[in-house]
């Protein structure tokens, strides 16, 4: 069984959408595939670009570069070995959602995939076809092993690489609407990385000290997604409304700023995306570079998780 599972983007609302609020998330045209073989050993082994990992099934001994990839495969009780190849288009260094991805597609490459030496002989015997994937059932799986292994997330980039195209989502009460869109973007990596959960308890902080402004900040983005969801085409106006927002709260390092002034030279609307204080930020455009930084021309993705046999 093989499964892939897109990337993702952040296109509005970053933060907000911890606070009850909607977000507008893209998956892109960069995919982690993951293949699944079964084996002849009572062991998981894992082959990836991050390196490789063996343990027996009744052991899975943690590892930092495979916990989304471990957590998954506990949910499959396996009476044979099994071996994961990992391959993706972008690195995990960047902020394209590598580990959603990850656990995505390892997920939907497992749901179906047989536990048994003999339920394998039988399915191959019978000629078996790819299964249907239950997308809902996906994303609750995979957002289930975000959650364990990460302590906190939205769940908005599980959600992008699940359905694909540009989705609307709302973490709680939780509302997914998913929109088959495809249009070209630029994302530029501002050549540093802060950590997700360091940077909302740096924002945290200062939320604490004025709730109130914070919250009109949040609304303000909630607001900008529900324009875009009456009228697409209002994507580019609150792309840079968005920016601005961000910029208020502080979390546009030098960076950044460089890059989204490179944008505005261009009259491209533009933005962070992702938690901030380094890691990506996008144009609403394909242009072949930024400055010095580290420049990808990408595609947003209509197609999410698929599998095939």
């Amino acid at each position: 069984m093989q499964a892939s599972a897109p990337g993702s983007l952040m296109l509005l609302g970053e933060h907000a959408v911890l606070h009850g609020r909607r977000a507008l998330v893209c998956a892109i045209d960069q995919r982690i595939n993951v293949e699944v073989f079964q084996t002849l050993e009572e062991t998981l082994k894992i082959d990836s670009a991050l390196g490789t990992y063996e343990a027996p099934l009744d052991d899975l001994n943690d590892h930092p570069d495979f916990r989304f990839v471990l957590d998954a495969v506990k949910q499959y009780p396996q009476e044979q070995g099994i071996e994961l190849k990992i391959t993706s288009e972008f690195s995990s260094d960047i902020g394209f959602g590598s580990s959603a991805a990850v656990t995505v597609a390892t997920h939907a490459a497992l749901m179906n995939f047989p536990r048994s030496r003999t339920s394998a002989t039988d399915d191959c015997r019978a000629g078996a076809e790819t299964p249907p994937l239950d997308k809902e059932e996906l994303f609750k799986r995979s957002l289930a092993t975000i959650h364990r292994v990460q302590g906190r997330g939205s769940g908005a980039d599980v959600a992008a690489s699940v359905f694909g195209g540009v989705v609307a989502y709302r973490a709680d009460p939780l509302e997914i609407h998913p929109m088959s869109e495809s249009f070209p973007l630029t994302a530029v990596y501002s050549g540093s990385k802060m950590k997700t959960v360091d940077v909302i308890h740096h924002l945290e902080e200062r939320r604490a000290l004025n709730a109130d402004y914070f919250e009109k900040i949040f609304d303000r983005m909630d607001a900008s997604v529900g324009e875009v969801l009456e009228n697409f085409p209002m994507l580019g106006k609150n792309l840079i409304l968005n920016q601005k927002l961000m910029e208020e709260v502080g979390l546009c390092n030098a960076a950044l700023t460089e890059i989204i002034q490179e944008f505005q030279g261009l009259e491209i609307p533009a933005k962070i995306s992702g938690s901030g204080l380094g890691d990506c930020a996008i144009g609403l455009a394909k242009v072949p570079s930024i400055g010095t930084f580290a420049t990808y021309a990408l595609q947003v993705e209509p197609q999410g998780a698929v599998v095939s046999l």
